[in-house]
């Protein structure tokens, strides 16, 4: 590995306004040196399914297989028909809950089971390989650089909590505690011996889904600090990346393009759950945010493990 500082990173102007933020870092007070990454298409690839959809799909088919009339159920007619209009119709917001409704009455320890399963088997669809080598490497060297000047770096998701706190450790070194995500919530079950647990419900917390205008409360009511380095690669994150912005004293907005068709994917981004009037990066240009083009700012797309 070279000694140059992120050298998966082009030499060009997203170089060096990284650099050039990463040389102010001393002018911020070491207890406010926080960053927020989103996960989705900002430290891995999230296409041609987000992961945990992945997921959720696989253990779709093992519940149907377990007990066919499940299939019966419109929704997931629709997605294991691949009836796009139904889908259409019924709403991305029914679908979700209906997946997420197959965990109903688990612990968090089985559910964590099989999300830890699923990354020890899985395989990405297009590229065959695990799903850690679907890390883009220019933002993990850029979280190291960040940690080794005194960041505490966490991973803020529209996805599940639970599902990236099982390998958030592992992935980027952040602990269960550091991943802001989409929470289920729980109920208390009482066994018969009298000894409590937790059990899923198919409800998310009153705070609703983690993303967009969501994103900000989320960091400070789970974290409790406010960050002054965020990134981000669609409006799902804007909030999150002016809220980094807005602070007082130096800070970094980062906003990956997905824009290399031959090494990764080309695609507009777009929040999962709510439309914009502009793209985010006409946003991005609006409020001077840092863009990372991949095709022209990374030279290594995927870490290799």
């Amino acid at each position: 590995m070279s000694d140059r500082l992120l050298p998966s990173w082009r030499e060009g102007t997203t170089r060096l306004a990284i650099l050039a933020f990463l040389d102010r870092v001393e002018e911020i007070p070491p207890d406010e040196r926080v960053a927020v990454f989103d996960n989705d298409g900002t430290m891995w690839c999230e296409k041609p399914n987000y992961p945990q959809l992945e997921f959720l799909l696989g253990e779709l088919k093992a519940a149907v297989a377990a007990d066919p009339s499940l299939g019966d159920k419109p929704e997931f007619h629709a997605i294991l028909t691949g009836d796009r209009a139904a889908l259409g119709e019924l709403g991305i917001e029914r679908v979700a809950f209906a997946l997420v409704d197959l965990h109903t009455g688990l612990t968090p320890e089985e559910f964590n089971a099989r999300v830890a399963r699923f990354f020890a088997e899985a395989r990405h669809p297009d590229r065959g390989v695990p799903y850690r080598q679907q890390r883009y490497q220019p933002m993990l060297e850029l979280m190291e650089e960040l940690r080794s000047r005194g960041f505490d770096f966490y991973i803020v998701s529209a996805g599940g909590a639970e599902f990236v706190r099982v390998i958030g450790d592992d992935f980027y070194g952040v602990k269960p505690e550091g991943a802001v995500g989409s929470q289920i919530d729980y109920e208390i079950d009482r066994l018969d011996d009298g000894t409590l647990r937790l059990v899923r419900t198919g409800k998310l917390v009153a705070s609703g889904a983690n993303e967009g205008p969501g994103k900000p409360p989320n960091i400070q009511r789970i974290l409790g600090r406010r960050p002054v380095v965020a990134g981000g690669n669609s409006a799902g994150d804007a909030e999150m990346l002016e809220f980094a912005m807005s602070y007082d004293g130096p800070s970094l907005a980062l906003l990956v393009d997905h824009d290399d068709a031959d090494r990764e994917y080309a695609y507009a981004s777009k929040a999962g759950t709510f439309e914009t009037d502009e793209t985010i990066l006409e946003t991005a240009a609006r409020l001077g945010w840092t863009v990372a083009s991949i095709k022209n700012d990374w030279a290594t797309v995927f870490a290799e493990s």
